[in-house]
């Protein structure tokens, strides 16, 4: 999900950058800095799915 989060921002950074809006709280370089933040971070494994309940493993009968 994080990945997916990234190229959102990545394409919203595009966008802003090809229409050239400025704006001082929200600009190019700071979606650029946080797609880099998200995509770091799904790298990291943050976010990812572990079952932390143990396996029961059943035999079959033959």
């Amino acid at each position: 999900m994080l990945a997916i989060g990234a190229a959102i921002v990545f394409v919203l950074a595009l966008l802003l950058d090809l229409a050239d809006v400025s704006s001082d709280a929200l600009d190019y370089q700071t979606l650029v800095t946080l797609g880099l933040l998200l995509l770091a971070l799904h790298l990291a494994g943050v976010g990812t799915s572990t079952n932390w309940r143990p396996r029961r493993y059943s035999r079959r009968r033959r």
